[in-house]
C-alpha cells in the first residue's frame, strides 16, 4: 500500500506532470490518512490558483428578444411573434462566458464533495469556501462518464488537464452512500490493482522523461522476428507494445512494470517468479533487433511489498534483471533508487 504523501508524486508523474511547489507544500503540511483527503486537498489548492488567474472564458451563442439590434436578426421567430412592429427582435449574439463545459465539471465535483461525509468537516468546509468564489454564470455539472468524456474530448492543458484528471480519479472512486440523498462515499482506489497498475506504469516512464538525459524514452511496438505461409497468419500474433523501453546510442532498456502484491509465487512448496511475465519480456528481448554496438537489456519492476528483490539473469545473451522498488520509503529515496536502476 502507498503511503498517502507518495501518491501526490505518483499521480503528478503518472499524468506527465511535475509536482507543483504550491501543491507540494499544501500536501506536505497535512496529514492525510485518506486518498480521498489528498485528492480533495490538491484538487482545492488547484482550483484557488485557477480563480486567482482568473477561469477561461469561452464565447457562448445566445438568442434574447431585445429592443435593439445585437448580432444576427433572426427572422423567423421575430416575425411569428409579431415583434416587429413594437421595436422588438429576436437576435442571437456571443457573448464571453466562464461557463465552460470545464468550468461546469470542476464546479459539479466540488458540490460533490462538500457532501461527502467521509472528508472532515474543517475540509468540507474548505470545499464550500472555494465553491461560493465561482460566477454564479457557471452552471454545476454533475460528474459521469458522460460529463467527463466530453469534456476530456476539448483536451485542456496544464492544470485544467491536471484538475480533470483529479476529477475523474474521484469519479472512478466514488460509490453511492448507503444512506443516498445525493451523498457519495469513496473508496481507496490503492486497492484497485487494475487502476494502480496503469498508474504505476505511467509513473515510472514519465518519471524517467523528466528526470533524466541520457535515455530517450517510449513505448514502443515490437514486430514479430517471424514468417508464415500466409500473409494473413501474421495479423493474428498478439501486439507486442513495451510499457517503458530506455534507449541510447550504446544501450536499450526494455523496462516491464507489474503492479503485484508479490514478485513471487509459491509453487510446490517453494517460492518462484512469476513465469508470464518473464515469458513477456523474453519475447520482447528475442524480437527486438538490436542496434550496431547497442546493449539491449530487460528488467522486471515490482513495487515492494513483501520483501525486496534484486535478481540477476544472462536470458538468450541479454541481461535481465527482477527489482523491487520501495513505494513506503520517503519520496526522494524512491527517486534515488529508480534513477539508480537505470545507471
Amino acid at each position: 500500500m502507498i503511503p498517502i504523501q507518495n501518491l501526490y508524486y505518483l499521480l503528478c508523474y503518472a499524468w506527465n506532470r511535475l509536482p507543483e511547489r504550491e501543491e507540494l507544500l499544501a500536501v506536505e503540511a497535512a496529514a492525510f490518512h485518506k486518498p480521498l483527503e489528498l485528492l480533495t486537498q490538491v484538487l482545492l489548492t488547484g482550483t484557488r490558483r485557477l480563480l486567482r488567474q482568473g477561469l477561461d472564458q469561452v464565447y457562448i451563442e445566445r438568442e434574447e428578444e431585445l429592443s435593439e439590434l445585437r448580432g444576427r436578426l433572426l427572422l423567423a421567430p421575430s416575425l411569428s411573434r409579431d415583434l416587429l412592429r413594437r421595436g422588438r427582435a429576436v437576435c442571437a449574439y456571443d457573448e464571453l462566458s466562464t461557463n465552460t463545459p470545464f468550468n461546469r465539471l470542476l464546479l459539479g465535483m466540488l458540490e460533490q464533495l462538500s457532501r461527502t461525509r467521509s472528508l472532515a468537516p474543517a475540509l468540507r468546509q474548505e470545499v464550500r469556501a472555494v465553491h461560493r468564489r465561482f460566477s454564479p454564470a457557471v452552471e454545476a455539472t454533475a460528474c459521469t462518464t458522460q460529463t467527463l468524456r466530453q469534456v476530456r474530448r476539448l483536451r485542456p492543458q496544464g492544470i485544467e488537464g491536471f484538475l480533470l484528471n483529479i476529477c475523474t480519479l474521484l469519479h472512478q472512486s466514488a460509490l453511492p452512500a448507503p444512506d443516498a440523498a445525493g451523498r457519495t462515499q469513496f473508496r481507496d482506489f490503492r486497492r484497485d490493482e487494475r487502476l494502480m497498475a496503469q498508474l504505476f506504469e505511467a509513473f515510472v516512464r514519465n518519471f524517467y522523461r523528466h528526470e533524466q538525459r541520457r535515455f530517450r524514452v517510449l513505448s514502443e511496438t515490437i514486430a514479430w522476428q517471424a514468417d508464415a505461409e500466409q500473409t494473413a497468419d501474421m495479423a493474428l500474433l498478439p501486439v507486442m507494445i513495451t510499457d517503458t523501453t530506455l534507449e541510447a546510442p550504446d544501450r536499450k532498456i526494455i523496462l516491464d512494470t507489474k503492479y503485484y502484491k508479490a514478485a513471487l509465487r509459491p509453487r510446490y512448496d517453494q517460492q518462484k517468479l512469476i513465469s508470464p511475465h518473464l515469458y513477456q519480456l523474453y519475447a520482447y528481448l528475442q524480437n527486438q533487433p538490436r542496434g550496431m554496438g547497442q546493449q539491449l537489456e530487460g528488467i522486471l519492476l515490482y513495487p515492494a511489498a513483501r520483501h525486496e528483490m534484486a535478481a540477476r539473469y544472462t536470458l538468450g545473451g541479454h541481461p535481465v534483471r527482477v527489482v523491487t522498488i520501495d513505494l513506503n520509503q520517503p519520496w526522494p529515496g524512491i527517486a534515488q533508487d529508480l534513477l539508480a536502476l537505470i545507471s
